[in-house]
Protein backbone atom coordinates (compact mmCIF):
# COMPACT_ATOMS: atom_id res chain seq x y z
CA UNK A 1 0.00 0.00 0.00
CA UNK A 2 1.54 3.29 -1.36
CA UNK A 3 1.64 6.12 1.48
CA UNK A 4 3.93 9.34 1.81
CA UNK A 5 5.33 9.19 5.61
CA UNK A 6 4.90 13.03 6.83
CA UNK A 7 5.75 12.38 10.76
CA UNK A 8 5.85 9.80 13.07
CA UNK A 9 2.15 8.61 13.00
CA UNK A 10 0.95 10.35 9.87
CA UNK A 11 0.66 9.82 6.37
CA UNK A 12 -1.23 9.95 3.35
CA UNK A 13 -2.42 7.01 1.72
CA UNK A 14 -2.24 6.94 -2.30
CA UNK A 15 -2.75 5.27 -5.80
CA UNK A 16 -0.44 7.17 -8.75
CA UNK A 17 -0.46 5.42 -12.19
CA UNK A 18 1.87 7.66 -14.58
CA UNK A 19 0.67 8.62 -17.88
CA UNK A 20 0.83 6.10 -21.32
CA UNK A 21 0.95 8.66 -23.55
CA UNK A 22 4.11 10.93 -24.18
CA UNK A 23 3.12 14.58 -23.09
CA UNK A 24 -0.36 13.22 -21.44
CA UNK A 25 -1.39 15.02 -18.22
CA UNK A 26 -2.32 13.60 -14.92
CA UNK A 27 -5.22 14.23 -13.29
CA UNK A 28 -4.64 14.65 -9.26
CA UNK A 29 -7.95 14.16 -7.25
CA UNK A 30 -8.35 16.15 -4.37
CA UNK A 31 -11.46 14.36 -1.91
CA UNK A 32 -14.84 15.94 -0.36
CA UNK A 33 -14.24 15.84 3.46
CA UNK A 34 -15.85 12.66 4.23
CA UNK A 35 -14.80 11.00 0.49
CA UNK A 36 -12.18 8.69 -0.49
CA UNK A 37 -10.25 7.46 -3.18
CA UNK A 38 -12.70 5.18 -3.93
CA UNK A 39 -14.80 7.69 -5.24
CA UNK A 40 -12.47 8.57 -8.42
CA UNK A 41 -10.86 4.49 -8.45
CA UNK A 42 -14.38 3.09 -9.31
CA UNK A 43 -14.69 4.70 -12.64
CA UNK A 44 -13.32 7.78 -13.12
CA UNK A 45 -9.86 7.55 -12.62
CA UNK A 46 -9.68 4.04 -14.44
CA UNK A 47 -11.51 5.72 -17.49
CA UNK A 48 -8.94 8.30 -18.16
CA UNK A 49 -6.14 6.01 -17.52
CA UNK A 50 -7.80 4.15 -20.75
CA UNK A 51 -7.54 7.29 -22.54
CA UNK A 52 -3.66 7.50 -21.51
CA UNK A 53 -3.82 10.13 -19.00
CA UNK A 54 -1.76 9.99 -15.72
CA UNK A 55 -3.88 9.62 -12.31
CA UNK A 56 -3.34 10.61 -8.93
CA UNK A 57 -5.89 9.70 -6.04
CA UNK A 58 -5.33 9.82 -1.89
CA UNK A 59 -6.83 10.51 1.57
CA UNK A 60 -6.31 13.19 3.60
CA UNK A 61 -5.28 12.43 7.05
CA UNK A 62 -8.10 11.34 9.04
CA UNK A 63 -9.71 9.26 5.70
CA UNK A 64 -9.52 6.04 5.26
CA UNK A 65 -6.07 4.75 5.47
CA UNK A 66 -4.44 8.15 6.05
CA UNK A 67 -3.32 7.57 9.98
CA UNK A 68 -2.88 11.18 11.77
CA UNK A 69 -1.72 11.19 15.24
CA UNK A 70 -1.78 14.28 17.85
CA UNK A 71 -2.93 17.02 15.45
CA UNK A 72 -5.77 19.20 14.23
CA UNK A 73 -6.58 18.47 11.04
CA UNK A 74 -6.78 22.14 9.43
CA UNK A 75 -7.62 23.23 6.24
CA UNK A 76 -3.84 24.85 5.93
CA UNK A 77 -2.87 21.43 6.70
CA UNK A 78 -4.55 19.87 3.93
CA UNK A 79 -3.27 21.75 1.64
CA UNK A 80 -0.07 21.66 3.01
CA UNK A 81 0.02 17.33 2.77
CA UNK A 82 -1.50 17.90 -0.85
CA UNK A 83 1.64 20.09 -1.66
CA UNK A 84 3.82 17.62 -0.02
CA UNK A 85 2.40 14.84 -1.95
CA UNK A 86 2.56 16.72 -5.31
CA UNK A 87 6.53 17.45 -4.60
CA UNK A 88 6.64 13.69 -3.78
CA UNK A 89 5.22 12.33 -6.58
CA UNK A 90 5.97 14.63 -8.70
CA UNK A 91 3.11 13.42 -11.57
CA UNK A 92 3.84 15.11 -14.97
CA UNK A 93 1.78 17.64 -15.78
CA UNK A 94 -0.56 18.01 -12.96
CA UNK A 95 -4.42 19.11 -13.75
CA UNK A 96 -5.98 19.22 -10.18
CA UNK A 97 -9.60 18.21 -9.49
CA UNK A 98 -11.50 19.06 -6.35
CA UNK A 99 -14.86 18.02 -5.47
CA UNK A 100 -16.83 20.66 -2.97
CA UNK A 101 -14.35 21.28 -0.41
CA UNK A 102 -11.51 19.28 -2.32
CA UNK A 103 -11.54 22.43 -4.99
CA UNK A 104 -11.00 24.77 -2.69
CA UNK A 105 -7.99 23.25 -1.01
CA UNK A 106 -6.88 22.65 -4.67
CA UNK A 107 -7.12 25.88 -5.48
CA UNK A 108 -5.40 27.51 -2.29
CA UNK A 109 -2.10 25.06 -2.73
CA UNK A 110 -1.96 26.48 -6.22
CA UNK A 111 -2.17 29.96 -4.87
CA UNK A 112 0.22 28.86 -2.72
CA UNK A 113 2.91 27.90 -5.52
CA UNK A 114 1.71 24.20 -5.92
CA UNK A 115 2.76 23.15 -9.35
CA UNK A 116 -0.44 22.62 -11.77
CA UNK A 117 -1.15 23.29 -15.15
CA UNK A 118 -5.05 23.43 -14.94
CA UNK A 119 -7.56 23.03 -12.02
CA UNK A 120 -11.35 21.61 -11.91
CA UNK A 121 -13.97 22.69 -9.69
CA UNK A 122 -16.66 20.04 -9.46
CA UNK A 123 -19.53 21.76 -6.90
CA UNK A 124 -16.81 24.09 -5.45
CA UNK A 125 -17.69 27.68 -6.07
CA UNK A 126 -20.13 29.20 -2.98
CA UNK A 127 -20.33 31.75 -0.13
CA UNK A 128 -20.72 30.86 3.13
CA UNK A 129 -23.91 32.36 4.09
CA UNK A 130 -26.52 31.95 6.65
CA UNK A 131 -28.01 29.06 5.09
CA UNK A 132 -24.44 27.25 4.15
CA UNK A 133 -22.77 28.49 8.09
CA UNK A 134 -25.73 27.10 9.43
CA UNK A 135 -24.99 23.58 7.60
CA UNK A 136 -21.32 23.33 8.19
CA UNK A 137 -21.93 24.51 12.05
CA UNK A 138 -24.69 21.39 12.23
CA UNK A 139 -23.18 18.56 10.60
CA UNK A 140 -20.37 18.20 13.42
CA UNK A 141 -23.08 17.53 15.73
CA UNK A 142 -24.99 15.01 13.76
CA UNK A 143 -22.18 13.04 13.11
CA UNK A 144 -21.05 13.38 16.91
CA UNK A 145 -24.41 12.03 17.50
CA UNK A 146 -25.30 9.88 14.87
CA UNK A 147 -22.31 9.04 12.68
CA UNK A 148 -21.98 9.49 9.56
CA UNK A 149 -24.89 7.43 9.04
CA UNK A 150 -27.34 10.41 10.11
CA UNK A 151 -25.56 12.78 8.21
CA UNK A 152 -25.96 10.88 5.11
CA UNK A 153 -29.79 10.11 5.87
CA UNK A 154 -30.55 13.71 6.56
CA UNK A 155 -28.51 14.88 3.88
CA UNK A 156 -28.36 12.24 0.63
CA UNK A 157 -31.55 12.97 -1.45
CA UNK A 158 -30.57 16.88 -1.10
CA UNK A 159 -27.11 16.40 -2.19
CA UNK A 160 -27.73 13.88 -5.60
CA UNK A 161 -29.79 13.62 -8.53
CA UNK A 162 -33.56 12.15 -8.68
CA UNK A 163 -32.27 9.14 -10.17
CA UNK A 164 -29.25 8.30 -7.54
CA UNK A 165 -31.95 9.21 -4.71
CA UNK A 166 -34.35 6.47 -6.06
CA UNK A 167 -31.75 4.06 -6.57
CA UNK A 168 -29.77 4.48 -3.61
CA UNK A 169 -32.99 4.59 -0.88
CA UNK A 170 -33.02 0.95 0.28
CA UNK A 171 -29.08 1.39 1.76
CA UNK A 172 -30.80 4.28 3.87
CA UNK A 173 -32.58 4.97 6.84
CA UNK A 174 -32.29 1.26 8.34
CA UNK A 175 -33.81 -0.20 11.78
CA UNK A 176 -30.24 -0.04 13.65
CA UNK A 177 -30.11 2.56 15.93
CA UNK A 178 -27.42 5.61 15.32
CA UNK A 179 -24.29 5.45 16.67
CA UNK A 180 -22.23 8.48 17.95
CA UNK A 181 -18.61 8.75 16.13
CA UNK A 182 -15.75 8.68 18.38
CA UNK A 183 -14.16 12.05 18.93
CA UNK A 184 -10.85 11.11 18.19
CA UNK A 185 -12.26 9.66 14.74
CA UNK A 186 -10.54 11.50 11.72
CA UNK A 187 -13.87 12.76 10.42
CA UNK A 188 -14.98 14.30 13.20
CA UNK A 189 -11.20 15.99 13.15
CA UNK A 190 -11.97 16.95 9.85
CA UNK A 191 -15.34 18.14 10.29
CA UNK A 192 -14.62 19.95 13.22
CA UNK A 193 -11.71 21.99 11.64
CA UNK A 194 -13.65 22.49 8.32
CA UNK A 195 -15.31 25.13 9.79
CA UNK A 196 -11.92 27.46 9.61
CA UNK A 197 -11.50 26.76 5.75
CA UNK A 198 -11.51 30.23 4.06
CA UNK A 199 -13.87 30.78 0.89
CA UNK A 200 -13.00 34.04 0.61
CA UNK A 201 -10.86 33.21 -2.41
CA UNK A 202 -8.78 35.75 -4.88
CA UNK A 203 -10.62 34.08 -7.76
CA UNK A 204 -8.78 36.90 -10.61
CA UNK A 205 -5.33 35.70 -9.66
CA UNK A 206 -5.91 31.68 -10.84
CA UNK A 207 -4.18 32.65 -13.90
CA UNK A 208 -4.28 29.24 -15.25
CA UNK A 209 -6.97 27.35 -17.31
CA UNK A 210 -9.97 26.63 -14.99
CA UNK A 211 -13.16 23.88 -16.11
CA UNK A 212 -15.69 24.86 -13.60
CA UNK A 213 -18.90 21.82 -13.29
CA UNK A 214 -21.93 22.36 -11.56
CA UNK A 215 -24.58 19.48 -10.80
CA UNK A 216 -27.93 21.78 -10.98
CA UNK A 217 -29.65 18.91 -8.84
CA UNK A 218 -27.53 19.95 -5.55
CA UNK A 219 -30.01 21.55 -3.27
CA UNK A 220 -27.64 21.92 -0.64
CA UNK A 221 -24.89 23.56 -1.64
CA UNK A 222 -25.43 25.38 -5.31
CA UNK A 223 -26.65 29.05 -5.63
CA UNK A 224 -26.40 29.39 -9.05
CA UNK A 225 -25.95 33.79 -9.11
CA UNK A 226 -23.28 32.86 -6.69
CA UNK A 227 -21.51 30.39 -8.55
CA UNK A 228 -21.79 32.71 -12.20
CA UNK A 229 -20.44 36.35 -10.36
CA UNK A 230 -17.46 33.65 -8.56
CA UNK A 231 -16.84 31.77 -11.89
CA UNK A 232 -17.02 35.51 -13.95
CA UNK A 233 -13.95 36.39 -11.71
CA UNK A 234 -11.48 33.19 -13.20
CA UNK A 235 -9.61 34.75 -15.80
CA UNK A 236 -9.38 31.85 -17.98
CA UNK A 237 -12.83 29.43 -16.82
CA UNK A 238 -14.70 27.31 -18.72
CA UNK A 239 -18.60 26.40 -17.47
CA UNK A 240 -20.13 23.37 -17.69
CA UNK A 241 -23.51 22.95 -15.98
CA UNK A 242 -25.24 19.70 -15.23
CA UNK A 243 -29.11 19.36 -15.43
CA UNK A 244 -28.82 15.81 -14.87
CA UNK A 245 -26.66 15.72 -11.54
CA UNK A 246 -26.00 16.98 -8.60
CA UNK A 247 -23.68 17.33 -5.59
CA UNK A 248 -21.80 14.16 -6.00
CA UNK A 249 -20.34 14.16 -9.74
CA UNK A 250 -17.97 11.38 -9.58
CA UNK A 251 -20.54 9.06 -8.48
CA UNK A 252 -23.65 10.24 -9.99
CA UNK A 253 -21.96 11.02 -13.63
CA UNK A 254 -18.45 8.77 -13.66
CA UNK A 255 -18.49 8.47 -17.45
CA UNK A 256 -19.68 12.11 -18.36
CA UNK A 257 -17.37 13.27 -15.71
CA UNK A 258 -14.30 11.41 -17.14
CA UNK A 259 -14.79 12.24 -20.92
CA UNK A 260 -15.36 16.13 -19.72
CA UNK A 261 -12.20 15.87 -18.22
CA UNK A 262 -10.44 14.44 -21.33
CA UNK A 263 -12.17 16.85 -23.24
CA UNK A 264 -10.58 19.68 -21.05
CA UNK A 265 -7.29 18.26 -21.10
CA UNK A 266 -7.51 18.23 -25.06
CA UNK A 267 -8.72 21.46 -25.29
CA UNK A 268 -5.92 22.77 -23.50
CA UNK A 269 -3.65 21.12 -24.99
CA UNK A 270 -4.81 22.41 -28.84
Amino acid sequence: MPVLILSEGNALYFEYAAPAREGARTFVFVNALTGNTGAWEATVAPALRARGFGTLSYNFRGQDDSPFADVELTPDLIVDDLTALLDHVSPPRPVLVGLSIGGLFAAHAILQGARAEALVLLNTLREIGPRIAWINDALPHLVSRGGVRLFMDALFPLLVNGEMAAEKRSDFIADAPYEPLDPGHGHMNLMRNSVAADWDVPYERLDLPVLVITGLQDRVFLDREVVDRLAARLPRAERIDWPDAGHLLPQERPEKLAAALAAFAGGIDA
